[in-house]
């Protein structure tokens, strides 16, 4: 192969993944026989190495992606901060790395230490414009260059619930129409007039697992594919266990924990002063309040544990959705929040490795 490296080595941070990086190891992988991603993160950083990882493997499945925490002072000007940085690297590699490459300039010192030639790829970051600072500081003008697990992650998640007939569909719909979306649909609805002996068939805990997990795939496809750091969804897991307890009389721990691991950026209740309407698939009227104010138990409740904050939205359907895009904006208006990566210095020598 001639005129291609044997293993070129790629380092980063990876805090978080973008386009940047994705170009940066797919060139390592064009111009290399094998290629070895060491993802270095710190224990001042929030976001663990496993899941910058993770995104990696998606987007790059012909690259081996190993991971280390490395708390060791980044100080380009320091030979013996650099002996420490190279042992860690080093340690992870299973061959010896013919080349590195890197965009910035500390890649010739690192080539240099490793007895490999120095490949740079895109100085200056002309062709692919972004870096990790700039997407952790605004992910929503780097949108396009975030793959989309990343964009999953960073999406804000807004859940509108609440009783039969007090305008979930409404509000949710208005919403997400609001910000050039479409909702998350609520999937429990669609089982209901389609399950197998009907509305009068007694319920299972088995059909709220079922509808619990297509709820949490339709939300998480959304979040991939979002335009906006943004998603809307009508109704989600933590609705699905009170809806459990309305038709079995009693808990499921598989649908609780579930929705645990899935709570959202805000709640928006829909209130319960409207008339009630009956389309036919829905209980009646004398049940409706009783679940709002379950509905309201629960969302004290795990607001009160640290959870979703939420706020009951009542009057006509154009109230409503005004107020939910007051309490929606400064989601939007604030990145969710990484912690800041450990400082460098003697950058002026290298350059960024950021």
């Amino acid at each position: 192969m001639t005129g291609r490296h044997r293993h070129g080595l790629v380092i980063g941070k990876f805090y978080p993944v973008h386009a940047g990086h994705l170009a940066l190891v797919r060139t390592a992988l064009a111009r290399c026989e094998r290629v070895t991603v060491q993802v270095l993160g710190s224990t001042a950083e929030s976001l663990p190495v496993a899941t910058r990882a993770a995104w990696l493997r998606a987007e790059l499945p012909g690259a081996r992606v190993v991971t280390a925490v490395d708390d060791t002072p980044v100080d380009y000007a320091d030979p013996v901060a650099w002996d420490a940085h190279v042992a860690l690297m080093r340690g992870l590699l299973d061959a010896p790395v013919d080349a590195v490459l890197t965009s910035d300039g500390y890649g010739a010192e690192l080539a240099r230490r490793l007895d490999a030639a120095w490949v740079q790829v895109d100085p200056g970051r002309v062709a692919v414009p972004v870096s990790g600072s700039a997407v952790r500081a605004d992910p929503g003008r780097y949108w396009w260059a975030l793959p989309a697990e990343v964009r999953a992650w960073f999406a804000r998640r807004v859940v509108v619930l609440g009783a039969e007939s007090t305008g979930t569909t409404t509000l949710a719909a208005a919403l997400a129409r609001h910000h050039g979306l479409e909702p998350v649909l609520e999937f429990g609805r669609e089982w209901s007039a389609e399950r197998p002996g009907g509305l009068t068939a007694p319920w299972h805990t088995a059909e709220f697992d079922l509808i619990a997990r297509e709820q949490a795939r339709r939300e998480d496809d959304a979040a991939r594919t979002t335009p906006v750091p943004l998603v809307v969804c009508d109704t989600d897991v933590l609705a699905t266990t009170l809806w459990h307890e309305r038709y079995t009389g009693s808990r499921s721990p598989s649908v609780e924990r579930l929705a645990a691991g899935r709570v959202p950026d805000l709640y928006l209740l829909t209130g319960d002063e409207i008339p009630f309407v009956q389309d036919g698939m829905r209980d009646g009227e004398h049940v409706r309040h009783a679940m709002q104010d379950r509905f309201r138990e629960v969302l004290a409740a795990q607001a009160a544990a640290g959870g979703a904050p939420w706020h009951e939205l009542r009057g006509a359907p154009d109230e409503r959705l005004r107020g939910a895009v007051d309490l929606v904006a400064p989601l939007l208006a604030t990145p969710r929040p990484l912690a800041e990566p450990m400082p460098q210095r003697g950058r002026e020598v290298y350059g960024d490795v950021r």
